[in-house]
């Protein structure tokens, strides 16, 4: 019995959320240049994002590049940007086929022109899909977009459009970038290192954490499915006793 079939497709997880980590070391490895591991990267999207719709997972957001990840060389952003575009362009059709809805949440009008109009139009494009939807956490970070909620309903609340009484954490989720996606309930994390990284920190309260050593560009449809069937092994308890589930 393969992997997608031991997967109980009634207790799947809605929402699965990655951390597409180790591009970097995978190229080093191979004694090639940073950027081939996040042009090899590609790859690993495409087949996850098909593995998604095959198990019919309905969600998955992938953190494709964070606030911090300005601050890397010039070069490398550049070639990023670039490879962002090419991306878009190649992978749209593909989309298509598989009845994904792009999504993007994020600072994104700090991404180069191209790249917005691009990924903009790609968006627009598959807006009518229905099997998945298919997120990119793009120039974000979590603290951004919870410092970015907080300004929202400050403003409000100087307006006199909200009480102060009358913020709870429904009215906070709802000025959060993934406002009208349900919360991840699988965080999966590729190369071996345990950290969230400044993602989805509201988002991750009660998710289930997977972390594998593989490199992201190493990661196929196959280990998102051991992850699926790991997340079902667990007993999620929510703060209750095991009696009370």
């Amino acid at each position: 019995m393969g992997l997608l079939e031991q997967i109980d497709r009634s207790r799947l997880p809605e929402h699965i959320a990655i951390i597409m980590d180790g591009n970097g070391r995978w190229a080093k490895e191979k004694g090639k240049m940073r950027f081939f591991g996040h042009q090899s990267g590609v790859t690993s999207v495409r087949d996850v994002v098909e593995g998604v719709v095959e198990a019919g997972v309905k969600y998955l957001t992938l953190y494709t590049f964070s606030t911090e990840n300005w601050n890397r060389p010039k070069l490398e952003v550049s070639a990023l940007m670039e490879l962002l575009v090419t991306t878009i362009n190649k992978e749209t059709k593909t989309l298509m086929e598989n009845d994904v809805r792009l999504n993007a949440i994020g600072d994104l009008k700090q991404l180069p022109a191209r790249g917005y109009k691009k990924l903009q139009e790609a968006i627009e494009k598959t807006s009518g899909n229905k099997a998945s939807t298919v997120t990119l956490a793009l120039s974000y970070s979590s603290r951004w977009e919870i410092v970015e909620a907080a300004r929202k309903l400050a403003a409000q609340a100087a307006k006199g459009e909200i009480r102060p009484e009358d913020i709870n954490e429904g009215v906070f989720a709802s000025q959060l970038a993934t406002a009208g996606i349900p919360d991840p309930e699988l965080m999966i994390r590729t190369s071996g290192e345990y950290r969230i990284s400044n993602y989805l920190l509201w988002q991750l309260a009660y998710a289930e954490l997977y972390f594998t050593p593989k490199l992201w560009p190493d990661f196929r449809r196959e280990d998102l499915f051991e992850a699926i069937i790991d997340f079902q092994k667990r007993e999620r308890r929510f703060g209750l006793t095991s009696e009370q589930i």
